[in-house]
């Protein structure tokens, strides 16, 4: 493990977290009309792959918060696909 990992740790942290508010909002309100579908998307498939880039490389710093936010971003994601079917009916 390098002396520096602890920034990655870190900044791991902080991208993830971010992602905690807009979860419990959309599952609180089921509002996804300010949800960009194109953005969560793109941003979902991108985590993926630092993802699996982080476990090709076996670095803890990028599998750990990437693992968490692909369940967050992940999550929001499905709620917009699932409430914005659930509107249009």
């Amino acid at each position: 493990m390098s002396p520096f990992d602890w920034i990655g740790h870190v900044a791991g942290v902080c991208t993830t977290f971010a992602f905690l508010p807009q979860v419990i909002k959309v599952w609180r309100t089921r509002s996804v009309d300010d949800i960009s579908l194109g953005m969560y998307s793109l941003f979902v498939f991108g985590v993926a792959l630092w993802l699996l880039y982080g476990v090709v490389i076996t670095s803890w710093p990028l599998i750990i918060p990437n693992s968490i936010t692909l369940l967050l971003a992940g999550s929001v994601l499905a709620m917009k696909l699932r409430y914005s079917v659930g509107a249009k009916r």
